[in-house]
């Protein structure tokens, strides 16, 4: 009896494709593709975009996947990779270093009492969130995210605190209303 590709670990199924296994590959496509995307949504990509870096992303962590060593998940292998794609198209554009020294999005949401994360980052600046879904989205160091968006790694720092602070605040739950009954009329 054989094993189904969904029988195999992540590791196994990156050695078979390092050694030209496209359905294996595609396994891995199919186990980690959303969460890719998810992370670029929540780097500030917009749907389209996303499809687009993580197609990147996948097509380069085949060309490169002997050099996946199963150290870490290949989920946060592929991440970093997707994460590093994203910066260098953000780089590109001209815009980008004036959006992120201007840019104060303004919080939208309007369900009362409840707050999703998705909606919790938009609430940031762009660098605060590239920063804060970087180190904990895509796994990736104070250093590494330095070195990938050539800032200095004590704003990296910064921005990752506020970043959290902010998502901390914003996430909070609000107090419920002692005392006091809630009269619709």
């Amino acid at each position: 009896m054989t094993k189904s590709l969904m029988d195999f670990h992540d590791v196994e199924l990156a050695a078979l494709a390092a050694a030209g296994g496209r359905r294996e590959f595609g396994e891995l496509v199919r186990r980690h593709g959303s969460a890719v995307r998810a992370l670029l949504r929540r780097m500030g990509a917009q749907a389209a975009e996303a499809d687009d870096v993580a197609q990147d992303a996948f097509l380069t962590a085949f060309q490169r996947c002997s050099e996946f060593r199963g150290e870490g998940t290949f989920a946060a292998w592929v991440k970093r990779i997707a994460a590093r794609l994203y910066l260098k198209r953000k780089s590109k554009d001209a815009r980008y270093v004036s959006e992120i020294e201007t840019e104060e999005v303004a919080p939208t949401i309007d369900t009362p009492g409840l707050v999703d994360l998705d909606e919790a980052l938009k609430s940031l600046n762009e660098t605060e969130r590239l920063c804060v879904s970087l180190c904990h989205g895509a796994g990736m160091s104070h250093p590494e995210i330095a070195a990938a968006m050539n800032l200095p790694l004590g704003t990296v720092k910064s921005h990752v605190k506020r970043g959290l602070d902010k998502l901390r605040a914003r996430l909070r739950p609000e107090p419920p209303l002692s005392g006091r009954a809630s009269h619709v009329g």
